[in-house]
């Protein structure tokens, strides 16, 4: 937008776009080594003990022998996308734009492919960094329909994800998330609602209403995620790859006797298939 090497001198260039000349020379400091170690540790424990708000995460690095204080571990849950897991009051008010809709998977039977599908991010640590992958899932069979991985937490590659799964599996009748900004985006639930897919999401807080994918980021990160500690992007991309791949076709569920999700996904699909 701003082109410092056009004529007119980048003052003029900012008053014409009504910015601040503070953003054009702003560069965002890297995080130090110490941060993104903490950040680690923080995923570990909120991953074992999901319901652990701040206070209780610095306790468990106090533990471990980390100095280091609540306002850190507040901040660094924020950058991360957590917090802590459990039924609370509803204490602030919802952007005006993005709409929030009922959850509609309570009581509900839900044994075949395409029935609902869901969708979650999760934090992902790497050797020197860390990014977030959003995945969406089939909820009969715990099928991985598609994933994608950013540095950012925007909704772009969720709905990148999301329009690969349509391409690739048809519709579901029902898709759900939580009320995550990326997910409320009107260029998420557009995607939706003009294929006449009903929207469903979580009750804020209530980790329980998408358990399955939660489970999902657990088997990810203990599996490979730890094991692997990726040194870039790139190599995240190339791995979890791989393992998504061994948990649809390879890993037998726990749930299932014998099969893999992607047997269940295939064994319960029905001939009903809206057009992506």
């Amino acid at each position: 937008m701003i082109d410092k090497g056009d004529k007119l001198s980048v003052t003029r260039q900012c008053v014409l776009l009504a910015l601040s000349r503070s953003v054009v020379y702003y560069k965002p400091a890297p995080m130090s080594e110490k941060d993104i170690e903490f950040m680690r540790h923080i995923d570990e424990i909120h991953l074992a003990y999901p319901f652990y708000g701040s206070r209780k995460i610095r306790d468990e690095l106090w533990a471990k022998g980390f100095d280091v204080g609540r306002d850190k571990v507040r901040r660094l849950m924020r950058r991360m996308g957590i917090e802590a897991l459990y039924v609370k009051p509803r204490l602030s008010v919802s952007h005006p734009e993005h709409v929030k809709y009922p959850y509609l998977l309570r009581g509900l039977e839900i044994k075949r492919a395409n029935h609902v599908w869901a969708a979650d991010i999760t934090y992902i640590p790497m050797a020197k960094g860390f990014c977030y992958l959003v995945a969406i899932m089939d909820w009969a069979s715990r099928m991985v329909l598609s994933w994608r991985l950013s540095n950012t937490l925007d909704r772009s590659f969720c709905v990148d994800a999301l329009e690969e799964a349509l391409a690739g599996y048809g519709c579901p009748e029902i898709f759900n998330t939580d009320q995550g900004s990326q997910f409320t985006a009107e260029a998420f639930t557009e995607a939706l609602r003009k294929r006449d897919i009903s929207i469903s999401m979580d009750g804020k807080g209530r980790w329980t209403d998408n358990v399955f994918i939660e489970r999902l980021w657990k088997s990810v990160k203990y599996e490979d995620i730890y094991l692997k500690a990726y040194g870039s992007m790139v190599e995240a991309r190339k791995g979890l790859s791989a393992y998504f791949r061994f948990y649809n076709e390879k890993r037998w569920h726990q749930n299932f006797v014998r099969k893999t999700p992607t047997m269940v996904y295939f064994g319960t699909l029905t001939q009903r298939q809206d057009a992506a």
